[in-house]
């Protein structure tokens, strides 16, 4: 016969809350669960700060920015997830994506949050190549569009 599987008490990548054989009040550790899976699948953030707003909605996230201060002191780079009018924070992971809302911005974490840099659209040379130069601005307004790199200010 095989032993039993022993769990840790949190999911290796985003530290939902598991459950143990005998558990009493289940409930909360579920619902934690849930609304952080709720949270964090769409992969979405709405905004990317250093201090908390002053009066967030529940089911908010955001992306904590370096140098975090009040509530978000020491949770640098994490997503706070307004959850049951408290914060959860879950560290990102070598991976991990997130679409910041009010930047319009897609992000990647890499040992750091990161977002892709728009490439220097071609000018001057010998010979001019007017439907190359079209195709690669028509490449970069689309990727642009699709929020891989920061709106233009």
């Amino acid at each position: 016969m095989t032993n039993p599987i022993a769990f840790p008490s949190k999911t290796t990548h985003l530290s939902l809350p598991l459950l143990f054989v005998g558990q009493a009040q289940k409930e909360p550790f579920i619902n934690q669960a849930f609304s952080l899976i709720d949270g964090l699948v769409t992969g979405i953030v709405n905004d990317s700060m250093a201090t908390p707003p002053a009066d967030p909605q529940e089911g908010a996230s955001f992306r904590i920015l370096e140098g975090a201060t009040g509530d978000w002191a020491g949770h640098d780079n994490a997503i706070a997830l307004r959850i049951g009018g408290a914060w959860e924070f879950v560290t990102p992971y070598n991976g991990m994506t997130s679409f910041d809302q009010a930047a319009g911005v897609r992000l990647y974490f890499y040992d750091s949050w990161q977002k892709a840099a728009e490439p220097t659209l071609p000018s001057g040379g010998a010979t001019i190549d007017v439907e190359a130069r079209s195709a690669v601005s028509e490449l970069v307004d689309a990727l642009r569009a699709a929020g891989v790199f920061e709106k233009p200010a």
